[in-house]
């Protein structure tokens, strides 16, 4: 480090410097942060208050809106404090936090939604033996090798982080620190902490892609051989929200990484992390709401019984 100053403090570039559009960029997500929490919170509530959906296939989604209000929660309050500031600043430590909690939730969600489709596979595939094999100890199983492997992976990540020496510049080019802004600022060896990232970031995807991938082949296959229109629109219309859901999770996720790195576009990573990590968690429950008539059936109940309880 010879006689640079270590970084203590990062400074966040954000979304614009012009005052008056921060102004505006933070009305709008501070309410997508409100129909985030709102919207999440009250599938929580409405599945955990209907009986009629009392199924694993709830009991993930109940955990997936959960993920999706602590995923956003990591960033979002920090990114629309430092839209009213001038000089976005987040400590040296600050950022390593923010850096592990969005690698862990992140991850989460990856392989939850892998266990969704498995899920669905079972569901559509075996339905005799559904309740069977989703049992409600399975179910946990499932969540519990999600949340292993997203805080191995963020603990891995970290802790590669940590190794590093920062003596300046200190200005990352995003308004949240996740890796590769932060790694580029570093005066130290940055080769293990990007094949950690190629062999575990790699390693998550494709277990969870070919998951996913090969749950929906036999999905596809065992509707085909359905022989009943209405039963075969019924079965895809069990699938067709996390279908969207994962689309838009790995759409935003692909178009992040998948480029190639010698043709960085600042302008379009920002615009592709705000959808990725600010918009996508709000999504999730209106998705599930508006495509699940399970979902809207369970609503009306709820509020049949409401309006039945003030008329008596």
């Amino acid at each position: 480090m010879g006689n640079n100053t270590p970084v203590t403090e990062f400074i966040l570039t954000g979304l614009t410097e012009d005052s008056q559009l921060q102004l505006i960029l933070f009305g709008t997500f501070f309410v997508v942060y409100a129909i985030t929490l709102v919207g999440n919170l009250s599938m929580i509530i409405l599945i955990r208050t209907s009986p009629s959906l009392h199924t694993p296939m709830y009991f993930f989604l109940t955990s997936l809106s959960f993920l999706d209000i602590c995923y956003s929660s990591c960033v979002t309050p920090k990114f629309l404090s430092n839209l009213l500031k001038q000089k976005k600043i987040i400590s040296f430590g600050g950022c390593l936090t923010q850096l592990y909690f969005y690698g862990l939730l992140a991850t989460i969600e990856c392989y939850l939604l892998a266990v969704m489709a498995y899920d669905r596979y079972v569901a559509i595939c075996n339905p005799l033996l559904y309740l069977m094999i989703m049992s409600q100890r399975k179910c946990v199983q499932l969540i519990a090798i999600s949340c292993i492997a997203g805080i191995i992976n963020a603990f891995i990540h970290t802790m590669a982080a940590t190794r590093l020496s920062f003596c300046g510049p200190n200005i990352i080019k995003s308004f949240y620190c996740e890796g590769p802004p932060l790694f580029a600022l570093s005066c130290s060896d940055i080769s293990l902490n990007y094949l950690l990232v190629f062999v575990f970031v790699g390693f998550n995807l494709i277990t969870t892609s070919l998951t996913i991938l090969t749950s929906y082949t036999y999905i596809l296959v065992t509707i085909l051989k359905i022989r009943s229109a209405t039963s075969r629109k019924k079965a895809f219309s069990t699938c067709t929200s996390h279908l969207m859901v994962i689309t838009i999770f790995y759409g935003c996720f692909s178009f992040m990484y998948a480029r190639p790195s010698s043709r960085p576009n600042y302008n379009l990573d920002q615009m592709a992390s705000v959808f990725y990590v600010v918009v996508t968690p709000m999504l999730n429950p209106l998705i599930y709401s508006m495509r699940n008539q399970e979902v809207i059936g369970a609503f009306r109940n709820i509020l049949g019984r409401q309006f039945h309880v003030q008329h008596i």
